[in-house]
């Protein structure tokens, strides 16, 4: 990562998505700031950008230009490498005694964690595929997982036992257990910060938990059904749950606060996120359809149609430009988040496609399937790249890693 640094100020590029970090000084206080370039392209001209980035930003002063304009460059230079890699079998862990219920990367891809049946989380080193620890002390199933991305150096497991539990990645040791649900969590999340956890149970609400103390924040009750999933924005002031019941609900984090209530689907939800800029919330549901919200009024923007079958998974690509579905009718389709048009078509899979998303890139896509395979598709020509075999059962979940050249399956 490119860095520039003087007495008080610092420039770092942010290669996905594409942006430059200000590190800086005021008040004695070291601050930071991201200037985003969702838009960039190759073929961007930089001195516009430049002097649209200046008109607004007065941290980037005239000393600063050649500097700034470097770095951009470089992005540009990032984003015009050609992606024609292919994915051999690396690894086939045989990891568990019972089956998978997740999987994750770190952001750096070293190591990636799978949560199990078996009542157990593993951290794995990806490049050797040995396994480093077994997170043991849940009771039941261990449903969700994550690492506190980007530092990756805790790791949280939600379970069928009702607790959450935090753990260090590096010597496996279990910092603190989170109880207070009274039925299964089944999704979580770190904010950014990695100052708080989210769960959502079944028991029809979700908490929010200190990482440093253990202690409970906040309870966020109102849905009248199981919240299957949750998602902070990018600047960890908002939580999005999704629900059962139909809902979803926007929380404003540090009051705990009900912000809206998303109304308008006409079954379960599925999937619930935010794009990178924090405007809008995608969602969907087992009534067949997506929908994309405005974050700050609630609105319904748009109704992403076209499914024959319940849509059981959603996602932004890094930049927020597209957004990806998966169903059980056996496809999966690329919206453009701008129009709501759908811009390609993903066929091919020969059962329920119950996971979904871009490589960092937002050039690829990866499905997960029933159909016991996991395909690499193209955004732009809609065709299958490459189809992913080897698993024996139903594949339900995959990630690449941050770089884009290394993917997990679980069954």
């Amino acid at each position: 990562m490119p860095l520039i640094r003087n007495r008080k100020r610092a420039l770092l590029n942010r290669i996905l998505p594409a942006g430059i970090i200000l590190d800086y000084e005021k008040g004695g206080q070291q601050r930071t700031k991201s200037i985003d370039f969702l838009d960039l392209t190759p073929d961007t001209d930089v001195n516009d950008l430049l002097a649209d980035i200046r008109r607004v930003e007065p941290l980037i002063t005239a000393s600063r230009t050649d500097q700034v304009k470097a770095l951009i460059k470089r992005l540009q230079d990032k984003l015009s490498q050609r992606d024609e890699r292919k994915f051999y079998l690396f690894k086939a862990l045989q990891a568990h005694i019972l089956p998978l219920t997740n999987v994750a990367f770190n952001k750096s891809g070293s190591s990636f964690i799978t949560g199990s049946y078996d009542r157990t989380c593993k951290i794995w080193d990806t490049a050797s595929g040995e396994e480093l620890h077994t997170l043991e002390g849940h009771r039941n199933v261990v449903y969700a997982i994550a690492f506190n991305n980007p530092y990756g150096d805790k790791i949280a497991t939600g379970s069928f036992d009702k607790t959450c539990r935090l753990w260090s990645t590096e010597t496996g040791k279990c910092f603190y257990i989170f109880r207070g649900h009274t039925a299964e969590i089944v999704c979580l999340a770190f904010n950014p910060q990695s100052t708080l956890v989210a769960t959502g149970s079944m028991d029809t609400t979700a908490k929010l938990w200190n990482v440093e103390s253990g202690e409970e924040v906040s309870t966020l009750a109102g849905h009248s059904a199981e919240i299957i999933s949750l998602c902070f924005n990018t600047v960890g002031n908002r939580l999005v749950t999704g629900s059962f019941d139909h809902t979803v609900i926007l929380w404003d984090v540090p009051s705990g606060r009900r912000e809206h209530t998303l109304i308008g689907h006409r079954g379960e939800i599925s999937s619930v996120q935010f794009n990178w800029d924090c405007s809008l919330i995608v969602t969907a549901s087992m009534d067949k359809n997506c929908k994309v919200w405005d974050a700050e009024s609630g609105q319904c923007l748009s109704t992403l149609t076209g499914h024959d079958d319940e849509v059981l998974d959603v996602c932004f690509n890094y930049t927020g430009q597209l957004i990806a579905t998966a169903s059980a009718d056996g496809t999966s389709r690329v919206f453009n988040a701008d129009t709501y048009q759908c811009v390609c078509k993903l066929e091919g899979h020969e059962g329920e496609i119950s996971k979904v998303c871009f490589n960092p890139q937002g050039t690829r896509v990866l499905t997960a399937s029933a159909d016991k395979t996991a395909r690499v598709w193209c955004v732009r020509s809609s065709s299958c790249l490459q189809v992913l075999e080897g698993h024996t059962d139903e594949i339900f979940s995959c990630a690449f890693n941050y770089e884009g050249d290394t993917i997990i399956t679980g069954n």
